[in-house]
């Protein structure tokens, strides 16, 4: 760990992104990993010390995203997010997202964030299945998620993503078509589906529990998801899907295009001036002083590199190798063309106008291809 980022990282006046993260959960799922504490008690302190962090590094130009997620930001009340959105500037139409969880979002809340400028949700469902919400920890049921849902578009939000888990434990193919369906039915614009993964430190990696589809299944499932949601929504990263490139999560993409950002709270993570960057996530040490104990990296060449190959085979467009060969001076057909045949052979990877794409085919094997283009 070191201090406070240097003094050169103040000088990104012009980043235009910003991520927010919001600790605090009534309960740990038994699946999640994120960094979350059940102390809401702590909720005031926390934002006092956020407001601090903000204010020494962001230098007042316009954003064009703030993503405020978690955790559960949906426990904080009016007054926490005015003080927070009253912290930044904005371009003329910013995407302003914050993550909900439905058994902590009401019709107050929510009719406040729409009147703030708040215009995106992303609400943690994770699956329609009751028995299986109550079995990963979830605290809503399925009405109660649709619900939300529903409120939320009375309200006036038209830009709503919702998560989907699969390969969870009992959930079998017949189970994942339901919550597609449900899912469906809502008239949403965003869906993101992640597979399970037994993470250390969380409830499940201490407790394995039964009943975990392997694989195999969750590959199915996955290529399944593609097929069933193809009708009404376009899948343009290896985990979303949106109604049309009016919805894709900007701040994401600037994530998948190496842009910079800004990462403000407990174990947030930042990109400033070429340096990634991780707050702390000791809450104490946080709140002692939100501007210490940030871990920093400066990335060499051949990382960055790595980096703009990995990040970009996420996206379905895939990567531009013009762009990469103008950045990194090399000749990428050339420097890779033992796995780009070899993948291409095999039908795992796809030549586009501009470079390579992963097909759904490679997408399902993805760690392993990207591992051959390792330097």
């Amino acid at each position: 760990m070191q201090n406070t980022l240097p003094s050169k990282v103040l000088s990104s006046k012009n980043c235009e992104y910003a991520y927010i993260h919001i600790p605090f959960c009534k309960r740990k799922c038994n699946y999640c990993a994120f960094t979350s504490l059940p102390a809401l008690n702590l909720i005031d302190d926390y934002i006092k010390k956020l407001t601090l962090e903000i204010k020494h590094y962001y230098k007042k130009s316009p954003l064009k995203t703030l993503y405020i997620g978690g955790g559960t930001p949906s426990l904080l009340n009016v007054k926490h997010f005015e003080k927070i959105l009253s912290l930044f500037k904005f371009v003329q139409k910013p995407e302003i997202t914050v993550e909900i969880n439905p058994d902590s979002a009401d019709i107050n809340l929510l009719s406040a964030l729409y009147k703030m400028g708040v215009n995106r949700l992303s609400i943690g469902v994770q699956s329609f299945d009751d028995d299986i919400l109550k079995n990963i920890g979830r605290l809503h049921t399925s009405k109660k998620a649709k619900d939300t849902v529903y409120l939320a578009q009375d309200i006036g939000f038209n830009n709503i993503s919702i998560d989907l888990i699969y390969g969870l434990p009992s959930q079998n193919m017949e189970l994942w078509e339901n919550d597609l369906k449900e899912a469906k039915s809502l008239g949403i614009s965003h869906i993101s589906l992640y597979g399970l993964k037994i993470e250390e430190n969380t409830p499940f990696f201490k407790n394995l529990p039964k009943h975990l589809p392997d694989d195999d299944m969750q590959a199915d499932m996955y290529e399944f998801a593609i097929e069933y949601l193809s009708d009404e929504l376009q899948l343009y990263e290896i985990s979303n899907f949106s109604q049309s490139a009016q919805y894709q999560s900007k701040h994401n993409l600037n994530y998948w295009n190496e842009g910079e950002y800004f990462g403000f709270g407990l174990s947030a993570a930042g990109f400033l001036d070429g340096i990634r960057y991780q707050n702390t996530k000791n809450f104490m040490e946080y709140i002692k002083n939100p501007l210490l104990s940030k871990d920093m990296t400066v990335l060499t060449t051949d990382e960055s590199l790595e980096e703009t190959i990995f990040l970009g085979f996420r996206k379905m467009d895939g990567i531009d190798i013009y762009n990469i060969n103008e950045k990194f001076n090399i000749d990428f057909k050339q420097k890779f063309s033992a796995p780009l045949k070899k993948f291409i052979d095999s039908g795992h990877i796809e030549e586009t106008q501009n470079g390579y794409r992963l097909t759904i085919k490679g997408v399902l094997i993805s760690n392993l291809i990207l591992s051959e283009f390792l330097i």
